[in-house]
């Protein structure tokens, strides 16, 4: 009977010690192994960085919104959100492959997948404030605090309030609202 004691113990510890590998937040161990994440995958591609990130916005996470979403936006970049956003033939294929390849349907982050599992079958948000993972996470924000502040303007200017948002984090305990300060909700 004592050696029963001694091997659930045993167990209950090395359990508790791989929780965190688990479920940390973009854990690269975790990641490495197939794992899920809270978080979403990083970004791994220099030339979707440095065509879409930068002047206009940075660079999204492919993890935040479905392939079918992603191929839509890709299909009229000359008018993207009001911008002429055209690059050569070599370069669009480049970016939507990785886009589609590492969308938020084909992600093992959990983030990723709640940005997926929340929209009604057959939308495709062009946006990702337009998906209802957003809105949920969202919802307890006054508009004043992001639109009517110079420092946000927007909810798609995710690194103005998420502070590591370019690093693939998006924990509530890393928002800081220009003006208004941390987040807590």
């Amino acid at each position: 009977m004592k050696s029963a004691y001694i091997l659930l113990s045993m167990i209950l510890v090395l359990g508790l010690m791989v929780v965190p590998i688990v479920w940390g937040d973009n854990d690269e161990y975790g990641a490495q192994y197939g794992r899920r994440s809270t978080g979403v995958a990083l970004i791994s591609n220099p030339v979707y960085e440095d065509e879409c990130g930068g002047d206009c916005h940075m660079a999204y996470q492919p993890g935040l919104l479905p392939d079918k979403s992603w191929e839509k936006i890709m299909s009229d970049l000359e008018d993207h959100f009001g911008d002429n956003a055209e690059v050569d033939t070599r370069t669009h294929k480049a970016i939507t492959d990785f886009l589609v390849a590492n969308s938020a349907d084909k992600s093992n982050y959990r983030r990723s997948r709640r940005f997926t599992s929340s929209n009604d079958p057959g939308t495709i948000p062009i946006r990702i404030s337009e998906t209802s993972y957003f809105k949920h996470e969202h919802d307890e924000i006054p508009a004043r605090m992001v639109t009517g502040n110079k420092d946000v303007n927007s909810f798609s200017n995710c690194n103005a309030c998420h502070r590591r948002a370019e690093q693939a984090s998006y924990r509530e305990r890393d928002i800081f609202i220009p003006g208004h300060g941390r987040w807590d909700d």
